[in-house]
């Protein structure tokens, strides 16, 4: 064939033999040594494995208690973790322009937040957060005290009743203004009526119940109880510091009132209401939509 050439070698018939011998001999000590050496290499992984995962840096064991806390976050709102629970909180100092909303000019309810932004632009100002601030009636007039610019809307209501509202102590939340200087509390409706000058006043909301008292949570408020909705309320700390929170998840009275208590440090603390509750904050992309509302609560900044 041309281009290839064929070579053919011949050996020996003894060396043959000894090639052959030699092959099988060599099959039978590697078919003994492989399977040793196979797992002395296993042993040597695993040992290497082991160091490695015991010389690495442990991550931090979750904290379900707070996987995050907001009360070392700056003024504003931030989202937290408290029990499984999802909560939005937002933080001011008493001196910010808290204000409360019931009626637009036309004396009609504003309803929304909207509402409020608008008005507030015809004195080149806008909301930088607001919720909901207080129980209130069909026709959205509060069902307790309500205090707005200085002026009394409606008394405070101290009567008897069913609902949450009634769940006595019930409170006040509201915002002052004395020797020229801006603050804010939350107390008991009668520690309010006891111990607050009226005339230094400026807006004023009844709600209930409270959440904290000097420091305990509401005594009626029990862990076990299982009615959990969505719900938001605001406490203001021991350094005068105001801080509104909505709870994302429904959660029961307790829970909520222990947040205030245990993370945010609010020896008082306020409910303003439940599955009604909304929520505004541009900078965290909320403005939650829903039925019309009564008092709102908000805190303002010029645009």
């Amino acid at each position: 064939m041309q281009g290839c050439v064929r070579l053919e070698t011949r050996l020996p018939r003894n060396d043959f033999m000894r090639m052959r011998r030699f092959s099988l001999s060599g099959s039978v000590r590697l078919g003994v040594i492989l399977p040793s050496l196979i797992l002395l290499a296993a042993i040597a992984a695993i040992a290497v494995t082991d160091v490695a995962a015991k010389s690495a840096p442990k991550s931090p064991t979750p904290n379900n208690e707070a996987s995050h806390r907001p009360e070392q976050a700056a003024a504003g709102c931030a989202t937290a973790a408290y029990k499984d629970a999802d909560y939005v909180v937002c933080r001011f100092d008493a001196a910010a322009d808290i204000r409360l909303f019931l009626n637009n000019a036309e004396a009609e309810p504003y309803g929304h937040f909207n509402a409020v932004n608008e008005a507030l632009g015809d004195d080149g100002e806008k909301l930088r957060f607001a919720m909901n601030a207080g129980m209130y009636h069909a026709d959205r007039t509060p069902v307790g005290h309500y205090a707005e610019d200085g002026e009394e809307i409606t008394p405070a209501n101290t009567k008897a009743g069913m609902g949450n509202f009634h769940l006595k102590p019930n409170g006040v939340f509201w915002v002052e203004q004395k020797d020229g200087a801006r603050g804010a509390g939350v107390a008991t409706t009668q520690s309010y009526l006891e111990h607050v000058a009226k005339e230094t006043v400026r807006y004023a909301t009844q709600s209930g119940p409270m959440l904290v008292i000097d420091g305990e949570v509401h005594p009626r408020f029990l862990p076990q109880l299982q009615s959990n909705k969505r719900r938001n309320g605001v406490g203001v700390t021991a350094q005068g510091e105001v801080i509104f929170v909505l709870a994302d998840s429904p959660v029961n009275f307790y829970d909520f009132a222990s947040y205030f208590r245990d993370v945010l440090k609010t020896p008082n603390a306020l409910y303003l209401d439940g599955t009604i509750s909304r929520f505004y904050a541009p900078a965290l992309g909320r403005n939650d939509p829903g039925a019309a509302m009564g008092p709102i609560v908000g805190v303002v900044v010029k645009e």
